[in-house]
């Protein structure tokens, strides 16, 4: 039987996940990663992206991960996220009202700090839209 991963996935809101688990993909910087218990120890950031947790015998749990960045140490794998949401979580009618409101706040806006803004704004949410 395979070694276990000990997973922590944290957000600036709460933590998501805190548990033994078989395997985590996650979407590094450089690629996606797959992270198994025993794995070498390793940092890299996070790209905007899907983490896949596996547990055997469970349904495989994804998580829409804007950016932040994944710690394997012999202790096991951290994942400090800017944003992430469960993608069993999302209503995607909501999120499609939320893309057009974005792209008019994009029209609208008066200065470049507000166009900036409100285009980081709109490019997490067609992220968030491509992943599920």
């Amino acid at each position: 039987m395979a070694e276990k991963l000990s997973f922590d996935l944290v957000s600036p809101e709460r933590l998501l996940l805190s548990e033994e688990v078989d395997m985590v993909v996650l979407p590094g910087a450089e690629g996606d990663m797959g992270i198994m218990g025993g794995h070498a120890p390793v940092m890299s950031t996070l790209r905007p992206g899907v983490i896949d947790v596996d547990v055997q015998g469970q349904p495989q749990r994804r998580y829409f991960v804007r950016g932040g960045f994944a710690e394997v140490t012999p202790a096991g794998l951290t994942i400090l996220a800017e944003h992430t949401v469960p993608l069993a979580e999302l209503d995607t009618a909501a999120l499609d009202r939320e893309i057009g409101n974005a792209e008019e706040d994009v029209a609208d806006a008066k200065t470049d700090a507000k166009r900036q803004a409100a285009q980081e704004k709109l490019d997490h949410l067609k992220q968030l839209r491509q992943a599920i």
